[in-house]
């Protein structure tokens, strides 16, 4: 149970790394990596409910697929061509090494399914990332963020189902400010 522990502590750290993206935008204190994890998750269940997928398969999947992280830091987009990306595989491993047998191949499992992405849930999981970082530019243009424009380019553009490039095109005549109960 002490592998557990120290995992859950590791963990922890995503709490504390900043999208390092959104610096680049002009974002002065962007979201966490976990802040952004909570929705993409929350979003992979709704996404793969309206698809006839497993949302809480989606939704468990979401939740694995940058806690790497906690490892490489989040590196933007920016360091293509100078950086190679680290295999979220090969992390995932290392990181789960100590873990008890279910709990380390759940986890395994679960990087390995959304990277691969072939099963409907993996791709509404990887939409729910794309379609998470639209909303967080939209939010920060309301705000007064200008250089958000590729951002949510870029995001509409990465979308693999119908159901997420709808649901972007609605976020993207909304403002974010829109869903305020009346």
């Amino acid at each position: 149970m002490e592998a557990l522990a120290r995992f859950g502590f590791e963990l922890g750290v995503l709490k504390r790394i900043r999208r390092a993206g959104w610096w680049q935008a002009g974002v002065r204190d962007p979201e966490s990596v976990a802040e952004h994890t909570t929705r993409v998750a929350q979003l992979a269940g709704l996404l793969a409910a309206e698809g006839g997928a497993d949302p809480a398969r989606a939704a468990y999947l979401a939740l694995w697929h940058d806690t790497q992280e906690t490892r490489t830091g989040d590196l933007p987009h920016t360091i293509k061509g100078f950086v190679e990306k680290p295999d979220p595989r090969a992390i995932t491993s290392a990181q789960t090494s100590a873990l008890p047998g279910a709990a380390r191949d759940s986890v395994r499992d679960a990087v390995d399914e959304y990277e691969t992405a072939e099963s409907p849930e993996a791709l509404y999981a990887r939409d729910a990332d794309k379609l998470e970082m639209l909303l967080q530019a939209v939010e920060y243009r309301d705000i007064g963020v200008q250089n958000v424009d590729e951002w949510i380019a870029s995001a509409a553009r990465s979308l693999q189902t119908d159901l997420a490039r709808r649901v972007a095109e609605a976020a993207l005549t909304l403002s974010s400010l829109s869903w305020r109960v009346r």
